[in-house]
């Protein structure tokens, strides 16, 4: 009698039914937490129904998992995706990082589910998925660099060589804590941000406090970068604007744009107001920046903690 052939490895052989698109969805995954089905489409593929196939497939080979929260008034939102067990193995294989824990992807997928600023991850994340949507259909253009929250909450993350040596041990509370993080690219020009995602939850003096981290921040080292406000409306855009011609010398460069302007519009496009300047809306890639030398110049961040965020 012959045996019976043993089973083959589930890491091998969701490895051999991989392609280079549900590489870097895994990857965002793992770096973002979560991601509707929508954003997955807009981002990675042709059509939504492309997009679902291809993801019921990942699930039935445990690379990711989903959930689906439920409505307020009733109903529920479109899926959420979240790495499976696989999902986490197959990413820290080919990023040379140690097996994950076996209860990684319960552990961050129950984290997830009961976030209570969910909305606020998934927005931020928005901003990114339509930057990479619009490089999608767009060859000249390109998100190179896409980096979570967490990469910078670390003390010292800030610090470069030959900086202020009080930045190593400079804590959360003296730096700013970016939404996010990435580097633009269209034909031959590139433009780092830092992206502040505002609800309009929290009162405007917190807003201007963060600016005053950005300001430390320049004053400290060699960040010029953008640091970009998306808002939820023109009037908290106005409030904003109005407390920022107060302040004086103001070196960061901030720019906003609106819920409101960006209903079919690209983070690409113009529709960014720079602060203390009349000039109209701009182009993301034509805001102001100077610091080229540190565009590949990032904090590292290497296993999701347990709460659902990178570190």
């Amino acid at each position: 009698m012959h045996k019976p052939l043993p089973a083959a490895d589930p890491l091998l052989r969701l490895q051999a039914s991989i392609t280079a698109r549900d590489d870097r969805l895994l990857g965002w995954l793992y770096d973002h937490g979560v991601l509707t089905t929508d954003q997955i489409a807009a981002a990675l593929f042709p059509s939504l129904d492309f997009a679902q196939r291809r993801l019921r497939r990942l699930t039935l080979l445990r690379a990711v998992d989903r959930f689906r929260p439920n409505r307020a008034y009733g109903g529920s939102y479109p899926y959420h995706y979240v790495l499976d067990q696989l999902g986490y193995d197959h990413v820290h294989a080919q990023r040379g990082l140690g097996r994950p824990r076996r209860d990684q992807a319960r552990r961050r997928k129950q984290a997830l589910t009961s976030r209570p600023d969910l909305p606020h991850l998934l927005g931020g994340n928005q901003v990114f998925i339509d930057l990479a949507a619009h490089a999608r259909t767009h060859p000249d253009s390109q998100l190179v660099r896409w980096q979570p929250a967490s990469a910078y909450h670390e003390p010292g993350v800030f610090y470069r060589a030959g900086g202020n040596p009080q930045m190593m041990v400079h804590g959360p509370t003296g730096l700013p804590r970016p939404d996010g993080a990435g580097v633009w690219t269209e034909q031959d020009r590139a433009v780092p941000f830092f992206l502040e995602y505002d609800t309009g939850r929290e009162r405007l003096d917190i807003l201007t406090e963060k600016i005053a981290k950005y300001e430390r921040l320049y004053a400290m080292s060699t960040w010029a970068w953008p640091v970009l406000f998306h808002l939820p409306s023109a009037r908290r855009e106005a409030n904003l604007h109005h407390r920022l011609a107060a302040v004086v010398g103001l070196e960061t460069v901030i720019a906003t744009t609106t819920a409101e302007l960006r209903t079919g519009a690209s983070p690409a496009d113009q529709v960014w107001q720079l602060a203390g300047r009349s000039t109209g809306r701009h182009r993301l890639i034509d805001l102001p920046y100077t610091d080229t030398h540190h565009d590949d110049e990032f904090p590292t961040h290497t296993t999701p903690s347990q709460d659902g965020r990178t570190v």
